[in-house]
């Protein structure tokens, strides 16, 4: 069994790595070569702990197995990451447990990369101000994958607690570009890409805030209840996800869908998009939004890259089990 520690992540897999494995993860789920299995995500009555696990089998990149983990609200008093995670892979020949992965960096890279993916193939070619909101430690992963897809001239930010807008304020000044701290108005009004990164359990976003041409990737609700936008928003836009069975039931579509505002059977996999068969925007005027969801697919995804990279690298441990 080879174990690839989180120490060594940092190391190994760059935001690229990433984001070549979940593109191609998203055009196997597209054309039903991979699917996920059902996500168990539970609060544990623990130090407020919320703990589960996502799955799947990719047949083209023959990965199979499961990340487990969670968010612990806590750890942030105690020096630790608030997500913490593990991917398992085995070997779908045997069934024999063949890697574990530390996943906590990964996490947070592989959902970058989701938004990334989106901007890449959703936002209009000319998208200028990148608009950003949420401040947290995913967030500024969410920043640098986005500044990669377009060529941004300026990023403006809205937070909950505008002083944790520094973060990102520090990435701008890295990149070379301007940022501001604004107000929803403002930011709605200016933006031409929102990416929402939340813990939000009610909307902060309003459909008036948002005007044509705009693409969102809101990216913080992956939780029965959780919601950073109107549903009005998703009623006004082309809806894409990267799977629609969790963007219906966890995603920032389940409550659209259940106001019956938009039709499971309209929203798109992003993978369809990839792989050609649905042409993603088709106006300039359209408002696209990407439900982001998290799928078990990507972490095995960027963990089976992370296990080839270790091994290219020697710096795998391998072990009898």
């Amino acid at each position: 069994m080879i174990i690839v520690p989180e120490t060594e992540i940092a190391g190994l897999v760059t935001p690229a790595d990433c984001f070549r494995a979940v593109e191609g993860v998203f055009a196997s789920m597209a054309d039903k070569s991979a699917h996920n299995f059902p996500v168990v995500r539970e609060a544990i009555g623990h130090a407020d702990a919320l703990y589960g696990f996502k799955s799947g089998f990719d047949r083209k990149g023959l990965a199979l197995g499961l990340k487990a983990g969670g968010f612990w609200p806590n750890n942030v008093h105690k020096g630790l990451t608030n997500h913490q995670s593990t991917v398992f892979l085995f070997d779908p020949d045997t069934g024999k447990c063949r890697a574990v992965v530390g996943g906590n960096l990964l996490t947070a890279l592989r959902t970058a990369a989701a938004s990334a993916i989106s901007i890449k193939y959703l936002a209009r070619k000319d998208a200028k101000v990148l608009g950003m909101i949420g401040a947290g430690h995913q967030a500024t992963f969410q920043l640098r994958a986005a500044l990669a897809q377009r060529p941004f001239e300026r990023i403006v930010g809205w937070n909950l607690h505008p002083d944790m807008l520094s973060r990102l304020e520090e990435v701008a000044k890295e990149e070379g570009l301007p940022f501001e701290a604004v107000d929803l108005d403002r930011l709605g009004a200016e933006a031409d890409v929102i990416i929402s990164i939340t813990s939000s359990f009610a909307p902060m976003l309003k459909a008036s805030q948002v005007r044509a041409g705009t693409h969102l990737a809101c990216m913080g609700t992956d939780t029965k209840g959780k919601q950073e936008v109107e549903a009005e928003i998703l009623a006004a836009a082309a809806v894409f996800t990267d799977e629609v069975a969790q963007a219906v039931t966890i995603g920032e579509s389940q409550h659209a869908i259940e106001r019956g505002l938009i039709r499971e059977e309209a929203i798109v996999e992003i993978g369809a998009v990839i792989n050609g068969t649905h042409p993603g925007r088709t106006s300039a005027d359209q408002i696209t939004l990407f439900d982001g969801t998290g799928v078990g697919l990507q972490d095995l995804a960027v963990a089976s890259a992370a296990v080839e990279l270790a091994l290219a690298k020697g710096v795998a441990i391998e072990v009898d089990f």
